[in-house]
């Protein structure tokens, strides 16, 4: 057996803005700044976090999409929690729950840089 085990992982997402990034993810998904400095801003909801790290422009920017999945309990609990403020988003923006053939609910947001957030739940058996 281990002396070690790994307890979370909090990805790094690029923005092209940091300010409204943060605003994206504090008004339109309800995470909480933990942290925040010149370029990074630690944000947290319940256990999961994520870290956003503004780039310099375009040019720096890693490939055209990044995409996160965040496991949930009561996934259309948490739509509806979040429906006001997703409402506003431009079409395409966000699939709204939909279960999947490998046994997953989900729904998916696109955020202000192109970064997609998977939130999905294992369906009952």
């Amino acid at each position: 057996m281990s002396e070690f085990e790994l307890n979370q992982i909090t990805p790094f997402v690029p923005c092209s803005n940091l300010a409204r990034q943060i605003a994206f993810y504090r008004d339109r998904l309800g995470f909480e700044v933990g942290f925040m400095a010149d370029n990074y801003a630690f944000l947290r909801r319940s256990s999961v976090a994520v870290r956003l790290i503004e780039l310099g422009g375009p040019e720096d920017m890693p490939g055209k999409e990044t995409s996160f999945y965040i496991d949930v309990t009561g996934i259309d609990a948490l739509f509806a929690d979040m429906h006001e403020a997703l409402i506003g988003l431009p079409n395409g923006r966000v699939r709204e729950p939909f279960d999947q053939p490998y046994g997953q609910r989900e729904f998916h947001v696109l955020d202000d840089d192109g970064n997609l957030v998977f939130f999905g739940e294992a369906i009952a058996a």
